[in-house]
């Protein structure tokens, strides 16, 4: 089998810095053994932070990185000095990651532009000395504070893909021809089921020099939500996405069918995607004559726009162009 460098999921362990302990001293002078507490600060532990990178598509980098431990901060010293803080620990991540807590399975940080820095595991708090505990009652504290503990657990790293449009449809729609005839992507393309593996994505030169991202996502399959074939793996990558669309080939056997077998799959998966803007492709329509179009049309929901298209004659392909520009840039209802 192919080995894919697009990596979207990765599990690490991660431990905080511990914080340093505050110092329990007493300054000494020639005349006076005991001349008062001079306990510093213990340093902060060192964080664990995600940082947003636009030069990174995947989270490869961090395959082999099962381990982040981070430094713990210095104890504090005499004369009042503060430890030195733990060096964080940054990772750089790609845009449209997100980091989860592995037990309880929620979402706890989210990356979404490039430079964004978010600290996803706090280090421990530096202990006071006993300097900071001297009172006109108590002039000679013994007492210091330990530093706070680190967190530490295993995390999820989970990549959501980043696109204006998600192409959607079952196995060998034609999604990643279509890609490549109206992008500078270069997808696998075969006549087999699950050619694409991995989101590939590109960009579509609209007029102007304006153009949108878009998504050739690997394809559905009935029970995609309950994991079955690429599942879970595939559906993540269409929660970003502004407008699916869903590319149904003129062959099938009955298209309103396929596009509710669909729709169910995004259901099942998460209720919210119905929310999102749809646009239907029947795709390989050079094979169509206008009585058959008709036909096709009368299964259509009347709701969602539709449009009839072949990549490989080029057919209707600037009218999609103008159809997703304009769907991308209406106005939502607030």
């Amino acid at each position: 089998m192919e080995k894919s460098n697009f990596i979207d999921y990765i599990r690490i362990f991660c431990r905080s810095g511990h914080g340093g302990g505050g110092s329990r001293h007493f300054m000494r002078t020639k005349f006076d053994a005991m001349a008062g507490p001079d306990g510093g600060d213990g340093g902060r532990g060192a964080h664990i932070i995600l940082r947003g990178s636009s030069q990174l598509w995947t989270l490869l980098h961090l395959r082999y990185y099962k381990n982040v431990l981070a430094e713990d901060g210095q104890h504090g010293d005499k004369n009042n000095s503060t430890g030195r803080n733990g060096k964080d620990i940054i990772i750089e991540v790609p845009l449209g990651t997100i980091g989860k807590d592995e037990e309880t399975g929620l979402k706890e940080i989210e990356i979404l532009e490039d430079g964004q820095e978010i600290v996803w595991v706090k280090g421990g708090r530096g202990g006071l000395g006993n300097s900071n505990f001297k009172t006109s009652t108590n002039q000679a504290p013994e007492y210091a504070q330990p530093g706070e503990d680190g967190s530490e657990g295993w995390k999820i790293l989970e990549l959501k893909v980043l696109a204006d449009v998600g192409l959607v449809g079952f196995p060998n729609a034609g999604k990643s021809t279509l890609l490549s005839v109206i992008t500078a992507a270069k997808p696998k393309i075969a006549d087999y089921a699950f050619t694409t593996l991995t989101p590939q994505l590109g960009i579509v030169d609209y007029r102007d020099g304006r153009s949108f991202c878009i998504a050739d996502l690997p394809g559905i399959i009935e029970g995609a939500a309950e994991g079955k074939g690429l599942g879970h793996r595939f559906l993540r990558h269409i929660e970003r996405n502004s407008i699916l669309l869903f590319l149904i080939p003129a062959d099938c056997a009955d298209h309103k069918k396929e596009f509710e077998i669909l729709l169910n799959e995004l259901e099942e998966y998460n209720p919210e995607m119905l929310q999102k803007d749809f646009v239907i492709a029947i795709s390989k329509s050079d094979m169509l004559d206008d009585e058959l179009k008709a036909a096709i049309e009368k299964e259509l929901p009347e709701n969602v726009p539709h449009i009839f298209i072949s990549s490989v004659t080029g057919y209707n392909l600037p009218a999609l162009k103008d159809l997703l520009w304009k769907t991308l840039n209406a106005p939502k209802d607030i």
